[in-house]
């Protein structure tokens, strides 16, 4: 996304790309590259995919991203003491010079992505920098915090998007050449995802590449939760600072056009019946007593006219669609764009929860976010509880509010694919030593 068109935007700096010493898995200390690797820490479903990942190799970075102990505190801790024992075992060590990361993940023949992975400035919303489509979770941003406060690292990449347009073309030309030679690691993850990773030393390269980067802006695909963190950490830090930068990937959408999917909701404390009997008179209801394929086909369709979700949890699914005008009138927040009312998270938020289900959203006690559809589905038949199944959003619906400035209800989109945690992590400690041998 050029700035041009923008002109508030052009007063500021643009996305600053750093290189830095990735600190990564040695694959002679471990299993394979791919037993130690998870998704983002918010798509593992708990505590079943918790521990799988746990299992599958002691050195799992779940054991880093999602320590496990009897308070927060004492699970910042243990992550914190783990990340240095590995560090000290050799189990993670330090590439030799700091560098920009050429990432690559590909799918079979049906999905090819590639990007950059370096510390980004940390910029605040005023910029138009790097722009947020989605709200955040205090509790969620503070627990993050935490875990980066006790053990002094970025553990995962976010994940950005940026248009390069045609002019980004030295990076675009270094990201194919890289991806033509021998990658410092390649590995399959259980998803059938190839993951592959290289550096960029050269200080030529990183240069063209930090110039192109300079006149854009990023959309946050994945990881608003862990970009609110960024700024919180680098607040708390006299700059110049290693908290003034953070780990992501970038990615070219208009090369690498990214999957949008929908993120759905799991109600604990409210059974199916009692979902749908609130819905009388209020939206149009129908059972469906298909398999899961069939119904999501259904809610897409549905979705081509209007808000439409998709209930299940009692055997059968459940496809609410056609609202009542009035009901939303009343009930949707008439201050933002009409895009922004018309998005099925806003009127989930707004209507279903806040007034026709009396469900709070600020509560994972309430509310679950899966991503799985299957496993939003068997969770809620084995718990009691209500799965409200979502329909994507498009990708410029996203783009174009986010311009605007107007963030979406938290959780409305999933794009990817995600980066694998574990491939490249960044050590802050790393960095002050740098500096300090600079000096």
């Amino acid at each position: 996304m050029n700035t041009a068109g923008h002109p508030e935007a052009t007063a500021h700096r643009g996305l600053e790309l750093t290189p830095f010493r990735g600190l990564r898995y040695d694959p002679d200390r471990v299993g394979s590259l791919a037993a130690v690797t998870s998704p983002p820490y918010d798509v593992v479903v708990r505590p079943d995919g918790l521990l799988h990942l746990e299992s599958a190799d002691p050195h799992n970075i779940v054991r880093l991203i999602l320590p496990q102990a009897a308070t927060p505190e004492a699970r910042n801790d243990q992550a914190a003491r783990t990340l240095r024992r590995w560090m000290a075992e050799g189990v993670l060590t330090a590439d030799p010079e700091p560098g920009l990361y050429v990432y690559e993940q590909r799918d079979g023949d049906s999905m090819l992505q590639r990007g950059i992975i370096g510390a980004l400035r940390v910029s605040d919303p005023s910029e138009q920098v790097v722009l947020p489509h989605e709200d955040v979770m205090p509790h969620v941003v503070a627990d993050r915090a935490a875990l980066m406060r006790a053990t002094s690292a970025n553990l995962e990449p976010l994940l950005l998007t940026y248009r390069g347009d045609g002019a980004t073309t030295a990076t675009t030309a270094l990201v194919e050449r890289t991806a033509e030679r021998p990658p410092l690691l390649s590995t399959t993850t259980e998803d059938g995802f190839c993951h592959r990773l290289w550096s960029v030393t050269d200080a030529d390269d990183v240069a063209r590449v930090r110039s192109e980067l300079a006149g854009l802006q990023a959309l946050i695909a994945d990881g608003h939760h862990r970009w609110a963190t960024y700024r919180t950490l680098r607040a708390e830090h006299p700059s110049p600072s290693p908290w003034d930068h953070g780990l992501v990937l970038l990615v070219d959408t208009t090369r690498y056009p990214l999957r949008v999917r929908a993120i759905h909701r799991l109600l604990h404390d409210l059974p199916v019946g009692d979902a749908v009997a609130a819905l009388e008179g209020r939206f149009r209801v129908r059972r469906l007593d298909t398999p899961l394929p069939e119904a999501t086909a259904a809610l897409a369709k549905a979705a081509e006219a209007g808000n439409a979700f998709l209930l299940a949890g009692d055997g059968a699914f459940h496809l609410v669609d056609r609202p009542d005008p009035g009901l939303l009138a009343r009930t949707v927040p008439a201050d933002r764009p009409e895009a922004w009312r018309a998005l099925d998270a806003t009127v989930l938020h707004a209507t279903l929860l806040a007034h026709v289900w009396n469900v709070p959203d600020d509560s994972a006690a309430h509310v679950s976010y899966i991503h799985d559809t299957a496993a939003t589905v068997e969770k809620a038949e084995r718990d009691g509880g209500t799965a409200v199944l979502m329909h994507p959003v498009r990708e410029e619906v996203v783009r174009d509010l986010a311009r605007q400035g107007v963030t979406m209800p938290r959780k409305s989109t999933s794009f990817g694919p995600k980066p694998a945690s574990g491939l490249v992590l960044r050590a802050l400690d790393l960095e002050h030593e740098s500096a300090r041998d600079v000096r």
